[in-house]
This record gives structure tokens, C-alpha cells and sequence, in this order.
């Protein structure tokens, strides 16, 4: 008679089950870990290069704060110089006119008159000073850079009624097309901070700065829009004089987000809406207009079609008044250069390409 066979859980066809069954979850765990692993590493890239930005645009500021101070302490050195200068040249004068009191009409004519020219010449060096001083003062911003930045420009700064148009198109982010793009998906902040609109912002601050005293001004900045730095106060001029309105212009300037497209006719219409007209126009921008009167059919606009809209908009501008053209680098549209110098040309303005550390 056969003997049963006997029944173990250790057999060989149950090591085998558990054997794939254990192969099956160490592959799922595998394949799962490698796509996580391949997630993070992506994360990390985008946020690293965002990461990267943002400590640039911080070592830049600190850098930047760094100067401003060390131009500051420079200035009030350079003040206190001055008033000494100034201190004891009174001294000096006060001295050698008593010293002439004391003289004896008879005995020392010829050394009067050496006195007498010495005076003159102390009058004439105070008076340089004082007038020096006097400058400074009444300057309406101040504006502070490193080393002697009041270098020859060509800028023609006279006129009785001054408008700056301040381009607030996103190419006003950067130079490149490529970190315009970037920074368009970022925060507000960052676009804030951004060096090129930083620069532009400066630029307006320089040339208010430098405007003579009374002038009436008003401040637009422009995309697919017209707006004044000043709330309510379009088509209106402003006296130089009110300091608080400026110093809110300035302010509102810097809430300002560059965004949408560059419409330079509506700019120019702008200054048709101005009573009286201005007699002096300061165009900050980094190219040729994307957009005109009629809104456009596609997403991106041909070099030709720019150059169409560039025309357009220059008809519109009365032709009696200067337009001088500050423009900034843009990376990608090679015939603005030309196109701004011609219009400044034939208006009788300037044209200015300054460099990165201007004004």
C-alpha cells in the first residue's frame, strides 16, 4: 500500500510564488522611486534657476545701497569743505579790510591797492562758492551715483512745458527676449526690481532733477495705455515747484509693473491732449512700437510691420516740437537705433544711448 505524501509550506512550488511575488513589489518600488526622483530633480531646476535670480538681483541691491552711501558721505565731505573754504575766506576778508583802515592815505597807497584787488578776488572766489552751494541746494531731487556722472549728454533740458514719456511695455524687463519671457511669469516684485526698468526709473528721477526751476512737466508712462505718473491728472501740467506732487509722481512711478505691448501712436496722441502743447518731449523706450491703432490679428509682429507702425505714430506728432530720445538696449530689433536717431533729427532733439551705469 502507498505511503501519503506529507504536506510542508516550504515546498517548492510555494518558494516560487513568494519568490515573484517579492520581484513584483521591488520593481514597483523601483520604477515608483525613479519617477519621484525625476519629479524632485526637475522641481529643484526650475526653483534653483529662480533661486539664483532673485540672490543676483539681491547682491545687486546691496551693492548698489553700498555706493549710494559711500556717494553720500562723499557729498557732505565735500560740503563741509565748502562751508570752511567759504569761512575762512571771510575771515581773510574782514582781515584785509581792516588792514586798509588802518593804512595811512599817504604811506601805503600801492599796498591799498594790492589789498583792494586781494578783496575783489576773495569777493569774486566766495561768491563762486556760494552760487556752487546755491546749485546744490536748489536742485529739485538729488541725485546721487558713482564718481562725476555729470558728464556732457547733448540732452536739450530748457523748454517752459516738459513731458517725459516713459515706456512701461514688458520688454522694459531685460535686454534679451529670452529673460523678457522669464521674468513675465514671476512676481511683481521681481519685475519691479528688475535692473532695465530700475535704470529707466533713474533716468526720469535724472532729468526732473536737472530741469530748471518753474518749468511745468507731466510724467506718462505707456504700453497698450496712456497714463500719468499722477493720479487724476491727465492732460494736466504740474509745477516743478510742488515738491510733494513730484515726490508722489516719483513714488507712483515705482509701483508701476512693465507689462503688455509698446502702442507709441496712443503716446503721441497724448501730447495732442495737452494745453498748452509741450515745448519739450523726453521719450524713454527700447524699440520700435508692436502695436497701433487697430489691435492686432496675430501674436507676434514682423520687423517690417514695426517699422509700418513706427510711421504712423511719428505723423501724429506735431513736428514743432523736440523730441529727445533716451534709448534703452533690447536685444532683437536693430533698426530702432536708426529710426529714433532720425526722428530726433528732424525734431531738433537728441538722441542718447547711455550705458548701463547711466545716469
Amino acid at each position: 500500500m502507498a505511503r501519503k505524501r506529507g504536506f510542508s509550506t516550504f515546498s517548492l512550488s510555494f518558494l516560487d510564488i513568494m519568490s515573484c511575488g517579492f520581484g513584483a513589489v521591488a520593481l514597483i518600488f523601483l520604477i515608483i522611486k525613479h519617477e519621484t526622483d525625476n519629479q524632485v530633480k526637475e522641481t529643484n531646476f526650475e526653483l534653483q534657476a529662480e533661486v539664483n535670480l532673485l540672490q543676483e538681483e539681491v547682491n545687486d541691491g546691496e551693492e548698489h545701497l553700498v555706493r549710494l552711501r559711500n556717494t553720500l558721505s562723499a557729498l557732505d565731505q565735500q560740503l563741509v569743505d565748502a562751508q570752511g573754504l567759504a569761512r575762512r575766506i571771510n575771515e581773510d576778508i574782514e582781515a584785509t579790510r581792516k588792514r586798509i583802515e588802518d593804512l595811512s592815505d599817504s604811506d601805503a597807497d600801492q599796498e591799498i591797492r594790492d589789498l583792494q584787488e586781494k578783496l575783489r578776488s576773495l569777493d569774486e572766489e566766495r561768491q563762486r562758492i556760494e552760487d556752487e552751494n546755491e546749485e546744490r541746494r536748489n536742485d529739485v531731487r538729488r541725485i546721487l551715483g558713482q564718481g562725476d556722472r555729470q558728464y556732457l549728454t547733448g540732452l536739450k533740458l530748457g523748454g517752459s512745458h516738459v513731458l517725459i514719456l516713459l515706456d512701461s511695455s514688458a520688454s522694459m524687463l531685460d535686454n534679451s527676449l529670452v529673460n523678457v519671457i522669464r521674468r513675465r511669469n514671476m512676481s511683481d516684485s521681481v519685475k519691479r526690481a528688475s535692473k532695465k526698468w530700475q535704470r529707466s526709473l533713474a533716468t526720469v528721477e535724472w532729468l526732473v532733477a536737472k530741469l530748471p526751476q518753474g518749468v511745468n512737466y507731466q510724467i506718462y508712462t505707456f504700453n497698450t495705455e496712456v497714463k500719468p505718473a499722477l493720479k487724476n491728472s491727465l492732460a494736466q501740467w504740474q509745477n516743478l515747484g510742488d515738491a510733494d506732487k513730484l515726490d508722489e509722481s516719483i513714488a507712483n512711478l515705482r509701483q508701476v509693473i512693465p507689462a503688455g505691448g509698446t502702442n507709441l501712436e496712443r503716446a503721441f496722441r497724448a501730447v495732442q491732449g495737452l494745453d498748452p502743447m509741450p515745448d519739450n518731449v523726453f521719450l524713454i523706450t527700447d524699440g520700435l512700437p508692436t502695436q497701433g491703432a487697430k489691435p492686432a490679428k496675430r501674436n507676434t509682429v514682423s520687423g517690417t510691420e514695426r517699422l509700418r507702425l513706427f510711421d504712423q505714430a511719428v505723423k501724429i506728432l506735431p513736428r514743432s516740437i523736440p523730441v529727445n530720445v533716451i534709448l534703452a538696449p533690447m536685444e532683437g530689433d536693430p533698426l530702432a537705433a536708426a529710426k529714433f536717431w532720425r526722428l530726433a533729427q528732424i525734431s531738433r532733439g537728441s538722441f542718447l544711448s547711455p550705458s548701463e551705469d547711466w545716469p
